[in-house]
């Protein structure tokens, strides 16, 4: 298991959640922790969870760990990257690519990719 942060400048990174050895997602809240996705580890596909058939989202590069997210109809878009070290990073254009967060433990591309998507990114999105 690899637990997933979000980073906080001058405060202690805050725990957001987890991502198993099968490539399930789960949000940590107090008491039970919540699934809300997977990714499929053989091709870096990532799923949010919901009523019915999982929402494709985006997919991991599991080659290098760029991340990208899925646009119907179009093409997908870049996001950043994650790296071996469970680091994430956000893309700026012309500019140096933002530190979001980062893993306790790197198990995959795919893996890390999985709580960048589900956790990382949306917790990042609502700050700012």
């Amino acid at each position: 298991m690899s637990k997933v942060y979000l980073h906080r400048a001058g405060a202690r990174d805050k725990l957001l959640g987890s991502v198993k050895e099968n490539g399930k997602v789960y949000r940590s809240d107090p008491g039970l922790d919540d699934r809300i996705g997977h990714v499929e580890l053989d091709s870096g596909k990532v799923y949010s969870r919901r009523l019915g058939p999982d929402d494709y989202i985006g997919r991991v590069d599991l080659e290098n760990g760029k991340v990208y997210r899925h646009v119907p109809a179009g093409f997908d878009e870049y996001l950043g990257k994650v790296e071996e070290n469970g680091k994430m990073y956000r893309h700026e254009s012309l500019a140096p690519d933002d530190y979001m967060g980062n893993t306790s433990a790197f198990i995959s591309f795919a893996h890390t990719g999985a709580g960048f998507l589900l956790l990382v990114l949306p917790a990042y999105e609502s700050q700012e």
